[in-house]
């Protein structure tokens, strides 16, 4: 077994165990975030069972998709968006998890095939307030969210969020929470979002324990980048 293969196996295992731990209800879905790793490292993953992996930059995963066009993996771009890329992610991408502004939003619908189903997208939002972090800041996320559910093209699954590093765990449980809080805010006015976009390799079970329904995991799978 490749170490690729036992670090999704460990992974998944301790998924199932949180998930008991907390009784958590919602299913939690494993995106491998492969940026800066050969297709070849996306091949075994996949071979192990991994369908769903996230990409930051658009011509390194275009490079990679070319690669690999005989295996049915669901592309997730998770990156930055420059108006400029949005036509190729709309054309090469099942899932965006970063879309931060109507512009964005409006710019991949109007680009998304007609022969494709609706791309599904996250909102980002930046729930520490980073300037440096891309994100629409919660006070203007339900006029987002509203503008958005009217674009014919894309379909609002839910939202997606980067906080702050910390190893601090009531930090982490904190700033999840309010992520948490901001999805159950839109699906009270009606939204119907299933999908949570929190965690990553060093804080994923915290943002399980907070909702999260998608957990990026990079290098815990693939090991750490270059």
């Amino acid at each position: 077994m490749t170490s690729i293969h036992s670090r999704l196996q460990a992974i998944r295992a301790r998924i199932r165990s949180l998930r008991e731990d907390y009784g958590c209800p919602q299913a939690v879905h494993i995106l491998a975030v492969s940026k800066s790793k050969p297709a070849a490292d996306v091949r075994e993953a996949f071979s192990a069972g991994q369908i769903m992996f996230g990409e930051n930059y658009l011509q390194e995963a275009l490079d990679k998709q070319a690669q690999l066009t005989d295996l049915p993996i669901e592309w997730h771009f998770i990156g930055p968006i420059q108006s400029n890329k949005t036509q190729a992610i709309a054309q090469h991408f099942s899932w965006v998890h970063s879309v931060d502004r109507l512009k964005i939003a409006q710019r991949l619908n109007d680009a998304r095939p007609i022969d494709l189903p609706p791309l599904q997208i996250c909102i980002q939002i930046n729930i520490s307030h980073e300037e440096s972090k891309s994100g629409v800041a919660p006070e203007a996320l339900f006029a987002l969210a509203n503008e958005i559910s009217h674009l014919p093209r894309v379909k609002l699954r839910g939202l997606m969020a980067i906080p702050a590093p910390t190893q601090d765990i009531a930090v982490q449980r904190e700033q999840f929470k309010q992520v948490r809080l901001c999805y159950e805010a839109l699906n009270a006015k009606g939204f119907a979002l299933d999908t949570l976009s929190i965690g990553m390799s060093d804080d994923y079970p915290i943002a399980i324990e907070q909702g999260a329904t998608i957990v990026r995991i990079g290098a815990a799978i693939f090991g750490a980048r270059r």
